[in-house]
């Protein structure tokens, strides 16, 4: 099939890749504007269009699809399918009805669980026990099309948003070549989603990575996973933010004040919580890198009593 990619971020990236070794003919590649990145805030082409240019192949950039230049543009591509995975713009009915046989999209949650922007950090911060990947085809609506395939995968315990995503990337570019040996078919036969059992999986925000420790040290830690490796967990330390990257659920419950250290050592910071006690394994204070405790502690003292946040 002559096919159109659009995607952007590095979980796109990898079903680019798939679909370059499938023997399909990958006729353009659609993704977001440049975008300044780095200290140097330097514009830097998307994963997707660095994969794209790595293989000459047609890239388009387009701010959206409003103008007619952008949809001729398109159109003169004459393909037979556009694939669209986490490009970041909704697509107008007149897009997706471009492609001969349409535009499907491949969704890293188990539709019509987590519409939306950010499936993954919000399963683990659900405390889900399950997630998958889902090949849908579009409609105008967000995520809202009837699904030709998916495939599940159970989130581990100790998976944070980066290990998870990396999991889902791989599974849905497997899954998105599976639906492709017979996609005329399928698009035949699709499963409409039940929208009384939508959730929706609202962008993050930076605000959300604030630790509230009157929570469980179990909502906590799935807030540490959630948001590693953005927007980080992060609490107060004698007035600095400290970024927490890596903790873990100690079964004993403490009688501190939630927030309260209530003891340090090379395994861990332990902190009281509402219910519970977390340990903090992996922290960043202001202007340094991420490290371990142990390794924090051969430069710095804590002193149990203290009260974070």
């Amino acid at each position: 099939m002559r096919i159109i990619f659009a995607g952007t971020p590095d979980f796109a990236a990898e079903s680019l890749k798939a679909l370059l070794l499938s023997g399909h003919d990958i006729c353009a590649v659609y993704t977001q504007p440049d975008r300044p990145a780095g200290r140097g805030r330097k514009l830097t082409p998307s994963p997707v269009k660095q994969v794209a240019l790595d293989h000459q192949i047609p890239v388009e950039q387009p701010l959206n699809f409003k103008q007619q230049d952008s949809l001729n543009q398109l159109a003169s591509y004459q393909a037979d399918l556009m694939i669209v995975v986490a490009y970041g713009l909704l697509l107008p009915q007149a897009v997706l009805d471009t492609p001969r046989l349409g535009c499907i999209n491949v969704h890293a949650s188990l539709l019509p669980r987590w519409r939306g922007a950010a499936p993954i950090q919000r399963a683990i911060l659900a405390g889900d026990k399950e997630t998958g990947v889902g090949i849908m085809k579009m409609e105008a609506g967000l995520d809202t099309g009837p699904v030709l395939l998916e495939a599940r995968c159970a989130i581990d315990a100790n998976d944070n948003a980066q290990s998870l995503h990396d999991k889902l990337a791989e599974l849905g570019a497997a899954t998105l070549l599976e639906s492709l040996v017979d996609i005329e078919q399928r698009l035949q036969h699709t499963i409409p989603q039940d929208d009384s059992q939508m959730t929706y999986a609202a962008k993050l925000q930076k605000q959300e990575a604030v630790i509230d420790w009157q929570q469980s040290a179990v909502q906590i830690l799935r807030q540490v996973n959630a948001f590693n490796p953005w927007p980080v967990a992060q609490t107060l330390l004698n007035g600095e933010v400290l970024r927490i990257w890596q903790a873990e659920q100690l079964p004993e419950q403490s009688n501190a004040q939630p927030g309260t250290i209530t003891a340090v050592s090379k395994q861990g910071i332990d902190v009281a919580t509402t219910d519970g006690s977390l340990r903090i394994t992996q922290l960043q204070m202001p202007g340094k890198r991420a490290m371990q405790v142990q390794d924090f502690l051969n430069a710095n003292s804590i002193d149990t009593g203290v009260e974070l946040g």
